[in-house]
């Protein structure tokens, strides 16, 4: 990958991950799971399971003319629907049981697994990418070693 420019698919990925790292910051004694776990539930997982979070972006987009405002570049349609797949993929992915975290056997359930999973996988997906561009910097919980 030769450009560090951040593709539009990794932003949520990024917002995720920086959410985690600052429960971690927070939290000295956490580990990536339970700073993840922390995360389901809190406000900004509900906005994003709900999929408020990519409305807001699209329409932000939509009404300027889907123009980069950093690049001042056109966003290409196959972008946009990418991001709406990716909208819809958060909501299911990440889809809300209040109070059905634990069965009474203390595991995750199915659901809340899946959840956890997803968010697992986003924050891989943008160490990947830190790494790929060499942006170790940016790496904070080192899940991808």
């Amino acid at each position: 990958m030769r450009s560090s420019e951040k593709p539009y698919v990794l932003l949520v990925a990024e917002k995720i991950y920086l959410e985690i790292v600052e429960i971690k910051d927070k939290n000295k004694n956490f580990s990536n799971i339970d700073a993840i776990d922390a995360f389901i539930g809190s406000e900004v997982y509900n906005y994003m399971s709900s999929g408020k979070f990519h409305d807001e972006w699209l329409n932000e987009l939509k009404q300027n003319n889907y123009i980069d405002k950093k690049t001042k570049k056109k966003i290409p349609q196959e972008t946009i629907k990418l991001l709406n797949i990716q909208k819809n993929m958060m909501i299911k992915q990440l889809i809300q049981f209040p109070n059905l975290y634990y069965a009474k056997s203390h595991f995750p359930l199915e659901i809340s697994q899946r959840a956890f999973d997803h968010l697992w996988r986003m924050c891989e997906s943008y160490e990947l990418w830190c790494r790929e561009t060499k942006q170790k910097n940016l790496i904070k919980l080192n899940i991808i070693d």
